[in-house]
């Protein structure tokens, strides 16, 4: 079917005019013509994307019908929006936009080849064409990109807002995913990261039907040939710890496990790059000084056109999108073998977790299942207590089958591969918010550095209480002191409560999962 008859089918007619693959200089151009950005110092391309400055969670719903609806894991996470509510938001926006033109990017989720999806991106946006461009996988046959089908279609209206009491939104947003039909329609926002998490999301529901682990984790090669994945939640370290000079990048972000190896969902990164420096990131600041890099919401000087990573006046949440390319050391092919380390990173702001454990397989699908991380509250508000935060899976709000699904895949490839699993700290240590300090950045990867280099496999454990945690006595380059956290607390009482106080929080949010859960599992976790 060719693209006319394709559109057709999708019932887009009457536009303007279409602009199909067109290459980065080409879609740079436009975007300039078009007023969409403006060109920074040494290249990239500096957008804004409006009154929404990052996701809308409470505004992604996916169509409940058959056969899907059977398999989804309705909640708070995957609300329900009906067919007939799809269908007539849907004629609206392909009626929007009639005379437009638009623009379209054909590429793929996956990068290896039995498994990928192919996604074609619709947007009335030059940029998010780039977008597009710059984070899926490209196909680079001309006569392949020509007869292009399109396994999945996102298609992005952002300036075209619903109206909720008519169209059963929550609000003016909408990120509707319908897998019957095969469509993704957003509207009302115009952050760039809605295209690309919603893509995920279609991936998190297609792969594990295959068998195929999804994951929210970055993946790096050693040079001996050796995996690591890394999970956590922002704010953890993930992809500061998993961009490592010494071993090439798979990718930063999105990744699947299959029967054969680890393989990148992504083409490119979509990095967090406020307060980004020199020389704490070396990789990532230079690709935001680059031609065809994205710099979505990063604040300029429209004099000078430099600009100011370390101004959050539009948002804290800057980003910018680039290909994985424009990573010296990542891997083009974005394939590698079956992991040997899984490090699961978590911020604990309460102080208690050891700055590295290992874990048995059923302690890593239960601290998988917890997906736990901190916060510190506002001291405008005069709290000093952090707060826990579980995120399933790492990735919540892209999960969109049950949690254990992706806990029981997890557990069996583990042990499969024998793949050694870790929890790793970077938060605080000595003591509780107000008290103790950070683990510091050096500790943390001399601490990956031993893990990846098999030096933690044959030392001395001691074992934490309550969480049942293996803590090695004795890691190079790391004090002994901070290894056993109670070690490091002045106040003893004070950290027996506050690990009690914290093994409840794990407990309370697995109460709330409202399905049963294997009791193996369970037992793995935190026992008062």
């Amino acid at each position: 079917m060719n693209l006319e008859k394709q559109l057709e089918y999708l019932q887009i007619v009457n536009f303007k005019k279409v602009y199909r693959n067109l290459p980065t200089p080409v879609l740079v151009e436009k975007i300039l013509e078009n007023k969409e950005g403006i060109l920074a110092h040494m290249g990239p391309i500096v957008v804004e994307s409006g009154k929404y400055t990052g996701r809308s969670p409470k505004d992604k719903f996916i169509v409940k019908q058959d056969p899907s609806k059977d398999h989804i894991w309705w909640g708070k996470e995957n609300q329900e929006i009906s067919p007939q509510a799809f269908d007539n938001l849907y004629k609206k926006v392909v009626a929007y936009l009639q005379q437009k033109e638009i623009y379209i990017m054909d590429g793929y989720a996956g990068a290896d080849p039995r498994y990928r999806l192919p996604i074609r991106v619709i947007s009335t946006l030059a940029w998010q064409s780039l977008f597009a461009r710059n984070m899926f996988i490209r196909e680079l046959d001309p006569k392949k990109l020509e007869n292009f089908e399109p396994g999945f279609t996102v298609i992005a209206a952002p300036e075209f807002k619903a109206i909720p009491e008519i169209d059963g939104t929550r609000s003016e947003v909408f990120v509707l995913l319908n897998f019957e039909k095969k469509i993704v329609l957003i509207g009302g926002s115009g952050y760039s990261g809605e295209i690309k998490k919603s893509v995920f999301s279609v991936m998190n529901y297609l792969m594990p039907l295959k068998g195929i682990m999804s994951m929210h984790a970055s993946a790096n090669l050693g040079k001996g040939g050796d995996v690591a994945i890394f999970f956590g939640l922002s704010g953890t370290g993930k992809t500061t710890l998993s961009s490592d000079p010494e071993r090439f990048l798979i990718g930063d972000d999105e990744h699947g496990w299959s029967d054969d190896g680890v393989f990148n969902f992504e083409g490119g990164c979509y990095a967090k790059v406020i307060n980004l420096s020199k020389d704490d990131e070396p990789l990532i600041y230079e690709t935001t000084r680059k031609f065809g890099t994205i710099l979505e919401n990063v604040v300029i000087d429209k004099q000078t056109r430099r600009v100011d990573l370390f101004n959050d006046s539009i948002t804290e949440n800057t980003r910018a999108s680039y290909p994985i390319t424009y990573i010296p050391n990542a891997l083009k092919e974005g394939i590698g073998p079956h992991p040997k380390n899984i490090i699961m990173l978590t911020y604990d702001a309460f102080g208690v977790l050891p700055p590295v454990s290992k874990l048995t397989t059923n302690q890593a699908m239960y601290h998988f299942i917890s997906g736990y991380t901190a916060k510190v509250a506002g001291t405008e508000a005069g709290v000093e207590e952090p707060t826990a935060v579980f995120s399933t899976c790492f990735g919540a709000p892209f999960m969109v089958l049950p949690p254990t699904v992706y806990a029981k895949l997890l557990g069996e490839k583990i042990q499969k591969h024998n793949v050694n699993c870790w929890l790793v700290n970077t938060g605080l240590n000595g003591g509780p918010y107000g008290i103790g300090k950070r683990i510091s950045i050096s500790h943390t990867r001399a601490i990956i550095r031993a893990i990846l280099s098999n030096e933690l496999n044959d030392v001395e454990y001691e074992v934490l209480p309550i969480f049942n945690l293996r803590i090695p006595k004795n890691c190079p380059e790391v004090p002994q002191n901070i290894l056993n956290p109670r070690q490091s607390w002045k106040d003893k009482d004070a950290y027996d409560n506050q690990l009690k106080k914290l093994a409840l929080a794990f407990k309370k949010n697995l109460d709330s999962f409202g399905f049963e859960i294997d009791k193996d599992i369970i037992q793995a976790g935190p026992q008062i």
